[in-house]
């Protein structure tokens, strides 16, 4: 089966090449702040309760469930309400950065 695909170039102008500029940093800040929960709360639960290191372990309470990508999802909605760097970028676009991570 023959797939065809186009490609289009576009040529932002300054304010539009700014805005999605500032679209991926907000973008990039929520994969690795997603990501970086989850690596957490995995190194957390890996070395035994008696051998673990205050220092070097980040110590997640017990009672706190893994972070999946759907409360990772219901969270991002009042986060974005507070963040006005988050309110300009799609709900979408910004769903679909948790759940590459």
């Amino acid at each position: 089966m023959l797939s065809l695909t186009y490609s289009y170039r576009i040529y932002p102008d300054a304010v539009q090449e700014a805005r999605m500029l500032a679209w991926m940093d907000a973008c990039r800040k929520v994969y690795n702040y997603a990501l970086r929960e989850r690596k957490d709360w995995i190194a957390s639960r890996k070395c035994a309760i008696n051998a673990c290191s205050i220092r070097s372990e980040y110590i997640i309470p017990a009672e706190l469930s893994y972070p999946d990508y759907y409360k990772q999802q219901n969270a991002l909605t009042p986060v974005k309400k507070e963040n006005p760097e988050l309110k300009d970028v799609q709900s979408q676009v910004l769903r679909s950065g948790i759940e590459a991570s």
